[in-house]
């Protein structure tokens, strides 16, 4: 099997995020009014795509959200490679912050990666989140 990572449509991220993130609300629920201007990204496994995480850029600071991997391929590296790449291309457009909005119980996920918890904490459609943060 090959693996590769690319820029997808928002379209196809979409059906990503609602199958592992939220699958019991409605699919509008995973839309974010900022996807026009994401940058989203795949990795697939020959053509399944596994993986999908997207990058919004807003001049030295980017914001990663909506990092979903299918649920049956989780803990085989996939979304480490994906996260990685993801780093790269921060640096590439001149990134010095990056940071998301971590569930609280994959903290320790984004940790390996540089991030930081910050103080800010929140609770979204009754789970935990943590704002992580890395200044590359």
């Amino acid at each position: 099997m090959v693996t590769a990572i690319r820029k997808i449509s928002k379209e196809e991220a979409w059906k990503i995020r609602h199958k592992v993130m939220w699958p019991d609300k409605p699919f509008e629920y995973i839309k974010l009014k900022a996807d026009d201007a994401g940058i989203h990204f795949g990795l697939f496994n020959d053509t399944l795509l596994i993986s999908v995480v997207s990058l919004f850029v807003t001049n030295e600071e980017a914001q990663f959200r909506k990092f979903a991997t299918l649920l049956e391929e989780q803990g085989k590296g996939y979304g480490t490679a994906l996260l990685k790449y993801v780093l790269k291309e921060a640096e590439a457009h001149g990134v010095k912050r990056l940071w998301c909005n971590a569930r609280q119980n994959k903290a320790d996920f984004y940790k390996k990666f540089g991030l930081d918890e910050s103080s800010f904490t929140f609770i979204k459609g009754g789970k935990s989140y943590v704002i992580m943060e890395k200044y590359l």
